[in-house]
C-alpha cells in the first residue's frame, strides 16, 4: 500500500502566532514591552538609549536588558521617574527590574 502523504506547507511566523493562543499571547508581551520603552526613550540621555532593551513582562513588573553595569547604575537613578511616566500613559508597572547583559568574554 503506498502512503502518500501530502507535505503540509510551511507557516509563516504570523500563521503560527494566530492559530496559537499561547504565541498570540506571547506577541502581544513583546509588543507590549517594546511600546513601553517607546514611551520612556525620550526620558534617556541619549547614550544611554542604544544601551537599553526591552524586556520581559510578568504582571505589574517590568523588566529592562541593559548593557552593562555603569549603563544600569545611571538607569537605576532614572527608575522612578520612568515607572511615574509609564504609569501617566495608563501602564501598571509597580516594578521595573534592571538585568545587565554581560557581553562575550575572550579567555
Amino acid at each position: 500500500m503506498n502512503d502518500h502523504r501530502r507535505l503540509s506547507q510551511p507557516l509563516t511566523v504570523q500563521q503560527a502566532v494566530c492559530n496559537s493562543p499561547t504565541l498570540a499571547r506571547l506577541a502581544e508581551l513583546v509588543q507590549d514591552s517594546n511600546n513601553r520603552l517607546k514611551a520612556i526613550e525620550s526620558l534617556l540621555p541619549g547614550n544611554l538609549r542604544a544601551a537599553v532593551k526591552a524586556g520581559p513582562i510578568d504582571g505589574d513588573s517590568w523588566c529592562l536588558l541593559v548593557n552593562g553595569n555603569a549603563a544600569a547604575a545611571k538607569l537605576r537613578q532614572l527608575v522612578p521617574l520612568l515607572q511615574a511616566a509609564l504609569q501617566r500613559e495608563g501602564w501598571r508597572v509597580s516594578t521595573i527590574r534592571l538585568k545587565i547583559l554581560m557581553g562575550k568574554r575572550s579567555y
